[in-house]
């Protein structure tokens, strides 16, 4: 029972990561799933349903085919998508019942590649993991795949990993683009973002590559080690108007962040003094900070966050601490809570 969740709502799931990144890249995505199972990650788990469309489906197996694993009833789904609608790529992203029967993904991606005639990805997500892990293995996935041999560098130019709705609370790159830019970068993409295909087959050609949350780093290290290009974990760029609030925070003792790394460490340099992380999420060693640590469960949040005296974080999960008597700066994340920001 040490995962019960009595006060806050579950946390977004891999699945519902992985299809955010590839959400806006022009390809087919299918959540292998028994029919029904996946009504979260399709209408809820994405705030972009309301101003962009995306290719993305339930498979919708009868619930012998998806626990028998006839792979072939997908495929076959699959192909007739993609006659219809003529993508550039086919996803499939796991579920529980893949894992559960041990689905062999490298051998349904050869079968949906050769049946649809395109390149196909299949990204091993299992639902029980959070979001950011199911991010993860989606970017390294998408560069191994399409990622082409080194470009003459462009200089002037950053791209960004790590920006999606989920990590971030916006709906479009248009505050991230504009922050970057602010930097000295004439030309910033940021990858599944306001952004296709193209940028990730291009991705060599970047001048910096910027990491702003965890789950872009495992894959910026394989294009470090792969094409020798420059990369560098960035604090997540917040609204003008959080930080103007911030700014006028005076904080009285000791001060928790709760939130995506990279957004806390944003918080931190607006803030100032010792402020420390506490996620439920990645915790990357090399840009945490003293004092930093990972958030188990709801029951270990209650515990961690005793004796501080100021948290910002989303304000959904204030209710996990009923005997916090400080005060609470609200900083919405779209995974916990499904707010986005307004700007």
């Amino acid at each position: 029972m040490k995962k019960f969740l009595r006060y806050i709502s579950p946390l977004a799931p891999d699945d519902s990561g992985a299809c955010s990144v590839l959400y806006e890249l022009g390809g087919i995505t299918v959540i292998c799933d028994a029919g029904g199972c996946a009504g979260n990650v399709c209408g809820f788990d994405e705030p972009r349903w309301f101003t962009k469309k995306s290719a993305l489906f339930s498979a919708g197996l009868r619930d012998m085919d998806a626990i028998l694993g006839r792979d072939d009833r997908l495929v076959a789904k699959l192909a007739l998508a993609q006659q219809q609608l003529e993508r550039d790529f086919t996803a499939i992203v796991g579920t529980p019942v893949p894992a559960v029967i041990a689905t062999d993904y490298k051998a349904l991606e050869r079968m949906a590649e050769k049946k649809t005639g395109v390149p196909c990805i299949t990204v091993a997500t299992d639902g029980t993991k959070l979001y950011d892990k199911g991010e993860e293995e989606a970017y390294l996935k998408l560069f191994k795949k399409f990622a082409e041999e080194k470009l003459p560098t462009e200089k002037g130019t950053a791209a960004v990993i790590g920006a999606t709705p989920l990590d971030t609370g916006y709906i479009t790159a248009e505050r991230i683009v504009s922050a970057i830019k602010a930097e000295g970068y004439e030309e910033v993409k940021c990858i599944g973002f306001d952004s296709g295909l193209d940028e990730v087959k291009r991705i060599s050609r970047f001048e910096k590559i910027f990491m702003i949350s965890p789950a872009g780093i495992r894959a910026g290290k394989y294009l470090e080690e792969k094409f020798s290009l420059d990369v560098e974990v960035h604090g997540c760029p917040l609204p003008e108007e959080y930080i103007e609030k911030l700014k006028a925070l005076e904080p009285k003792g000791r001060t928790l962040i709760v939130h995506q790394q990279m957004a806390a460490n944003a918080v931190r340099d607006i803030i100032g003094g010792d402020a420390v992380c506490g996620t439920f999420f990645m915790l990357d060693s090399k840009a945490a900070r003293e004092g930093d640590f990972h958030i188990a469960d709801e029951e270990d949040f209650a515990e961690k966050a005793k004796g501080f005296d100021l948290i910002i974080g989303d304000i959904s999960l204030k209710r996990a601490l009923p005997e916090h008597k400080g005060d609470w700066f609200d900083l919405p994340h779209f995974a916990v809570s499904g707010r986005t920001f307004t700007k």
